[in-house]
């Protein structure tokens, strides 16, 4: 049995060098020819994608809210020492506002770039 489904092209190794150089020469005038590619155009919402970066990195909400926590929980202590015979549920009230300081420092604690 012959092996006949193998395809052969006998070429003069001559013409088959000069077959290539002038392959190479068509793709060297073919690059020389195509336009030089342009920078990509920055994305387009970057500005504000820096802009969002700053703000989170100056922790600018965390501060405010836990200021705000801060404020209430001075001026509703204030009160509350200030009332003559305080009810159980003006106690409630404080209790739960200085049992709200620990998980508004939590949150605040917890955020901010990880440390590695």
């Amino acid at each position: 049995m012959t092996d006949d489904s193998r395809n052969e092209v006998q070429v003069d190794l001559d013409k088959y060098q000069a077959m290539l150089r002038r392959i190479d020469e068509l793709e060297d005038a073919a690059a020389a020819d195509a336009p030089a590619e342009a920078a990509p155009p920055p994305p387009k919402y970057q500005g504000i994608k820096d802009l969002a970066s700053a703000i989170d990195s100056w922790r600018i909400f965390p501060r405010v809210f836990i200021s705000t926590y801060i404020y209430l929980l001075y001026y509703s202590a204030m009160w509350f020492m200030g009332l003559p015979a305080p009810t159980m549920e003006q106690a409630g009230l404080i209790s739960v506002i200085v049992g709200a300081g620990a998980a508004w420092f939590g949150l605040y604690a917890n955020t901010g770039s990880p440390k590695t």
